[in-house]
């Protein structure tokens, strides 16, 4: 009886070891040793916000949630402007008191100090040359000068005429870049791309895994490397990949990186020349900023801004901020657009950024003593 058992431990442990070598044999690398992943889940996977996809691989994809919308994810910042400009609306025209109410709402807000005095002497001179006088007249006046803060033009994510198109990912640690570049992922499959995550961030193995975890989910496929590998040789492989594979967009992860430290800025540099060779085409360089970091924001933004020439910028956490006025100071000080913005944790929680939107959700009024 105990040879028995012996003898049929031994031929399970045969054929465990069996199956892994031959898992182990059967994933891809290429020459350079990047392991490439074709992101294809063994079965079918539900995404947070409704998203799923089938055994196939086929990147089709179901919607069954309602996405996020910027009036639920400016539910906070909304709190201190909609007071007050139903006090402006509920009164008979401007009074030092209602300016020196928004001066500090504005402040309160991270609009800063300059934007505010320009905001401010704007709306004054706009009633003062002939706009209406009253309540309603000053809160027009207000919301043509918080508009005027934001740039004009087209804010959808660019692609190139020809593939691979390449978008690149930047920011400091902590900001939300990789989950960002899972829900640009989903996003992009849904509407019938196929994408290659490039896990351009080598410095920290724990981001590679959890992109790893978003190209399983969004039916991606990923290039990555082993820690430490130049990140530019990643970003070149994924696109060799991408452009021999037929694949329509490379979305580039990169390290988090302090914009004080000149020598991560200047491998940022290399990293942005890599990804405009042909045959990758560069359209897009996406800073990620969390809303909640207010005016320091803003400081790393200048400085990504002219190290690696950003084209748009992805505001996360603006559901958990009270301060709504970075969105606008941003763009003010920058002259780039922000793009999308995070209002919530799935993934359809990642949506365009419309400023008329924005400023119809953060100054809906709240009228005293009732509706």
């Amino acid at each position: 009886m105990i040879t028995v058992i012996v003898a049929v431990a031994v031929v399970l442990i045969i054929i465990t070891s069996t199956v892994y070598l031959g898992i182990r044999r059967g994933r891809p690398k290429d020459v350079s040793g990047h392991v490439r992943s074709t992101g294809v889940p063994p079965n079918s996977v539900e995404v947070p916000g409704g998203f799923r996809f089938p055994e196939t691989g086929e990147q089709s994809v179901e919607v069954p949630v309602i996405p996020g919308d910027l009036k639920t994810g400016v539910r906070r910042a909304r709190i201190a402007f909609s007071r007050l400009f139903g006090n402006i609306l509920g009164s008979d025209g401007a009074s030092q008191q209602l300016w020196d109410e928004l001066e500090e709402t504005l402040l309160l807000s991270d609009l800063g100090m300059d934007l505010t005095t320009k905001v401010i002497e704007g709306a004054r001179y706009t009633m003062e040359t002939g706009g209406n006088k009253n309540g309603t007249g000053m809160a027009n006046a207000v919301r043509t000068q918080l508009r005027d803060l934001f740039v004009e033009g087209n804010r959808d994510l660019t692609y190139a005429d020809q593939s691979p198109t390449v978008w690149l990912i930047v920011g400091v640690n902590g900001v939300g870049k990789t989950t960002s570049i899972g829900k640009l992922a989903a996003m992009a499959s849904a509407d019938g791309r196929k994408v290659v995550l490039a896990a351009g961030d080598t410095f920290r193995a724990a981001a590679a895994d959890q992109l790893q975890l978003w190209a399983e989910r969004t039916g991606a496929d990923i290039v990555r490397s082993i820690p430490g590998a130049d990140p530019s040789s990643v970003v070149f492989d994924s696109i060799q990949r991408a452009a021999a594979r037929g694949f329509d967009l490379v979305i580039g992860d990169t390290a988090g990186r302090l914009h004080t430290k000149s020598n991560l800025m200047d491998e940022l540099r290399k990293l942005r020349r890599t990804a405009d060779k042909e045959p990758g085409r560069l359209m897009e360089v996406l800073l990620v900023l969390d809303a909640t970091t207010g005016q320091n924001g803003l400081v790393q933004a200048r400085e990504f801004a002219k190290a690696a020439g950003i084209t748009g910028v992805i505001l996360t956490k603006l559901d958990g901020s009270a301060k709504g006025g970075i969105a606008l100071a941003v763009e003010a000080d920058l002259g780039v657009p922000i793009k999308l913005v995070g209002v919530g944790e799935k993934v359809t929680d990642l949506i365009v950024f419309s400023p008329d939107e924005f400023l119809d959700a953060l100054l809906e009024a709240d009228y005293p003593g009732g509706n």
